[in-house]
């Protein structure tokens, strides 16, 4: 475990299971409704995507979207690879605290279809109405389930010197982040 430097890529990987930053991490999941999906095409092309999410004890995310979507096709097409970046866009330049997650996406599977329309319900615009049928064949939408393995939060800004200052991240512990919920 380290803190963060340039030979470890600005990653403090020891403070990952600290109370504090898996506090911030869980506000920050909790408080922000739009992430930023990255995905690539299975020859390499990047493509990234806004969505409204919503997410489970597990830290796992859920959205729906087309199936002939570019992310949608781009997951079919690659194991399932994805990114996802949650931000909030209304602080100063500097003071931007996000969740970076990496980790695989598929197709929701239909037996938890409903309870995942629950989940997207409770974070919705009130008033919203969606059914299972709205998510299952001959729907041409699905609802999409990411499994994140590894996830960062955003760390300190180091200064190198009055006009250098370097962004770091702090990598979480999965196993911290599931044991507070």
């Amino acid at each position: 475990m380290s803190i963060a430097t340039a030979e470890n890529g600005w990653v403090n990987t020891a403070d990952g299971q600290t109370p504090e930053v898996i506090t911030r991490a869980r506000q920050i999941l909790e408080s922000t409704i739009y992430g930023a999906l990255s995905t690539s095409s299975a020859d390499g092309m990047p493509w990234v995507s806004p969505l409204f999410f919503t997410y489970d004890s597990d830290w796992n995310l859920y959205w729906s979207s087309a199936m002939v979507a570019q992310h949608s096709q781009n997951l079919y097409a690659n194991q399932g690879r994805a990114a996802i970046a949650i931000y909030s866009t209304d602080r100063e330049e500097g003071q931007g605290q996000g969740l970076y997650l990496s980790g695989t996406a598929a197709e929701v599977e239909t037996e938890d279809v409903e309870q995942v329309i629950s989940l997207l319900l409770k974070r919705a615009a009130k008033g919203q109405q969606r059914s299972p049928a709205d998510y299952l064949a001959p729907s041409p939408r699905r609802l999409y389930r990411f499994q994140p393995q590894a996830v960062w939060i955003t760390g300190e800004r180091l200064a190198l010197s009055e006009t250098i200052l370097i962004d770091t991240k702090i990598q979480l512990d999965l196993a911290s982040l599931l044991a507070v919920t």
